[in-house]
């Protein structure tokens, strides 16, 4: 019986490593980097430059994806197409501005992000499969959005982008 408690307390302090080792690995892959909230001028020390950072590809993915290049900017997104039909995409983000940028689309049941934010001079991806109707682009960092960094798109129909001005309201009841 005495190594049965033994054997047990030893799985337990096994355990308690493991999942100690596992927590310090999710919070290393995580970094300050991808913080949304301190969207200052894009940092210091060797995490600047150039960079990439992906998303993971939708389930299903056999099919070749369509491209579409996303330059942000303070404070506008400029997408390289302007109509839209249903099917897989993959949005590359590049941060051309100079503050930390991020990707975030909405709508139709999607809600995809850049896995974190991008520093000036870096790129990113995001796979999304569209659906007909309307989705929203916009950067997720600080006001980001309400400063003019969003862009509604029609998927199907006779839609196209459409730019929403700055001065445009939103209720803030939970919706775009």
């Amino acid at each position: 019986m005495a190594g049965r408690r033994l054997s047990r307390s030893g799985w337990a302090a096994g355990a308690g490593t493991a999942g100690a080792v596992m927590l310090a690995a999710l919070l290393a892959a995580c970094g300050s980097s991808g913080s949304y909230g301190s969207g200052g001028s894009g940092g210091s020390g060797s995490q600047g430059g150039t960079g990439s950072v992906t998303s993971p590809a939708p389930a299903g993915g056999g099919a070749r994806a369509t491209t579409v290049t996303v330059r942000m900017t303070e404070y506008k997104l400029g997408l390289s197409a302007k109509t839209f039909k249903a099917g897989d995409y993959t949005f590359v983000a590049t941060n051309d501005g100079h503050t930390l940028h991020s990707l975030e689309i909405q709508g139709q049941g999607s809600d995809v992000r850049l896995p974190q934010g991008l520093r000036p001079g870096q790129s990113g991806q995001v796979r999304v499969v569209l659906k007909d109707g309307t989705y929203h682009l916009f950067c997720p960092v600080d006001q980001h959005r309400e400063l003019g960094m969003r862009t509604d798109i029609t998927v199907g129909g006779a839609g196209g982008t459409s730019p929403v001005p700055s001065s445009a309201t939103h209720s803030s009841g939970g919706g775009y």
